[in-house]
């Protein structure tokens, strides 16, 4: 009979690139991991996984234990969760995913602050380069940027504008732009993120809008990698108000063509849809509403 651990061990698997990462995730030895997917492949005669020293695929057998696991676990932890005693305490465990710069410095503190108001439920952040759509075993999502996949709810934290940002040091040397058009003969360090066009900037004012196609000098997929190299006067970077903020209180960057506006990236939480929703989750979602509220991205602090 398959019990809810063997369903725990092929979701983990299904989230994990290798044997030894699944291990990790589940506190125990890879050899002890391997002999557990070979007595569960042996009891239901089937082939689960593909694995070598590197590399583990699910079949696809595996993947549909793996789908099934995942509903059978969240049902089981929805019946603990409504098991709650009289005092109505959240229970049971939360998975929060968000992207690497932002959860680590703003939604981190926030999670500190809610496990504090909620000491019986366990809460998890993972963190990833692009947690949407990859939405497996997470209760609820930080996005930043546009989403058109519309199967969860998507509320909007906050707008989070984008800032053009050079260190003085830089702008001392070449001059600060003054028109959208300038930014052509200056070094610009572009950011590759979502798949979105990195060297192609948008800028409004007013009934004016202007596309501008960059020739980067430096390119990062690290956002902070980015913010970085402009902090040490490589050039000008386009980046989230929420990342900046801090440099330019601390005078190491210095926003410019501030009376132009560049495209937004609203930073999105993103739930299932409200017949799949749990109390838990929809405590989350109230509690990081109102911390945005009160304090916008770039102060969400604990």
């Amino acid at each position: 009979m398959i019990t809810f651990s063997d369903l725990e061990l092929v979701a983990t698997l299904c989230d994990s690139g290798s044997l030894s990462e699944a291990a990790r995730k589940l506190r125990v030895t890879t050899a002890a991991l391997s002999m557990r997917l070979r007595k569960l492949e042996a009891q239901l005669g089937l082939k689960l996984a593909s694995r070598d020293a590197r590399r583990l695929v699910l079949t696809e057998e595996g993947e549909r234990m793996a789908e099934e696991g995942r509903r059978l676990l969240r049902s089981l932890e929805e019946l603990s969760e409504s098991m709650v005693a009289d005092d109505e305490r959240l229970q049971g465990v939360i998975r929060l995913s968000a992207p690497f710069g932002f959860g680590r410095l703003r939604i981190a503190p926030l999670l500190a602050r809610f496990a504090k108001l909620h000491p019986k439920l366990r809460v998890e952040l993972d963190l990833q380069e692009a947690p949407w759509p990859d939405r497996n075993n997470c209760d609820a999502i930080i996005h930043i940027g546009p989403v058109s996949d519309s199967s969860w709810t998507a509320h909007t934290l906050a707008s989070n504008e984008r800032w053009l940002c050079a260190s003085p040091a830089y702008l001392k040397q070449h001059g600060t732009p003054q028109t959208p058009e300038d930014l052509l003969a200056h070094r610009c360090i572009c950011i590759r993120e979502n798949a979105d066009h990195a060297t192609l900037w948008h800028l409004s004012q007013g009934q004016q809008r202007k596309s501008l196609r960059i020739l980067a000098a430096m390119v990062s997929n690290d956002g902070a990698v980015a913010r970085r190299w402009a902090e040490q006067d490589l050039g000008l970077v386009l980046r989230s108000q929420w990342d900046v903020v801090d440099s330019i209180a601390q005078g190491s960057l210095t926003r410019v063509l501030s009376d132009w506006s560049f495209d937004t990236a609203p930073i999105l939480l993103l739930i299932p849809p409200r017949k799949n929703r749990s109390r838990k989750v929809q405590a989350l979602a109230s509690f990081l509403n109102e911390s945005f509220k009160s304090k916008g991205p770039e102060k969400s602090r604990a």
